[in-house]
């Protein structure tokens, strides 16, 4: 029996996804689409993005997107995850769901946002998968810099899209052949598209339903 369609995780998901759906930010409202979309693509002011107009919101994967992380880590039989942007938790969830499965292994998530850091762990509890996972709490620039495995099976883009090719970078020399880097809404991430697409950067890449950008590490 697969750990995702089980409980104590499968009703625990449906319910997150419901909650998720109405959620609504205050802070957000108040900007307008073009300041948003400023903002999105902003290398110094995405603290305020996601610190104050977005803390409010979920933010999560696709329930597709979520079934594809965890046939992704099942099949690759992933056991070193590094994830950016855990949110309330939902895409960690699915990860660490394919560790168990796996039989164990370590997700290394990072939240710029301490709440909703709080808040994924309590999910992540009661999922009854918390032992594998490690939530580090702060900027991933830095959060991500520093203790990370020698070896990385596979990496979940998912934080603030301006910084996607930053923190590939941090990862890049420590993700094994054929290891898997899935990027969340890439098409938000223009600079990060260009090099997992440009053949010159080790990467075969290609983009996966309408926002997900998928690749994989040659060598």
């Amino acid at each position: 029996m697969s750990t995702l369609i089980s409980t104590p995780v499968a009703p625990l998901l449906a319910r997150l996804f419901t909650e998720a759906d109405s959620a609504l930010s205050p802070a957000l409202t108040s900007v307008s689409p073009e300041e948003r979309q400023r903002l999105l693509g902003s290398r110094t002011e995405y603290r305020r993005l996601y610190g104050e107009l977005l803390k409010d919101l979920w933010l999560p994967v696709s329930p597709d997107t979520g079934r594809l992380l965890y046939l992704l880590a099942r099949s690759s039989g992933a056991r070193s995850i590094v994830e950016f942007g855990t949110s309330f938790g939902i895409s960690s969830i699915h990860l660490a769901a394919a560790l168990r499965d796996n039989g164990g292994g370590r997700l290394i998530t990072t939240e710029f946002e301490p709440e909703k850091a709080r808040r994924a762990a309590g999910h992540l509890r009661e999922a009854g998968l918390d032992d594998l996972v490690e939530i580090r709490v702060g900027d991933a620039l830095e959060t991500l810099a520093v203790d990370l495995p020698d070896t990385i099976d596979l990496v979940l883009l998912d934080g603030a899209k301006v910084l996607y090719d930053d923190v590939l970078e941090l990862l890049h020399e420590r993700l094994r052949p054929g290891a898997v880097v899935i990027a969340d809404n890439a098409d938000d991430s223009p600079r990060y598209q260009q090099r997992m697409r440009s053949g010159t950067a080790g990467y075969l890449s290609v983009p996966f339903a309408d926002d997900v950008e998928l690749s994989m590490r040659l060598a």
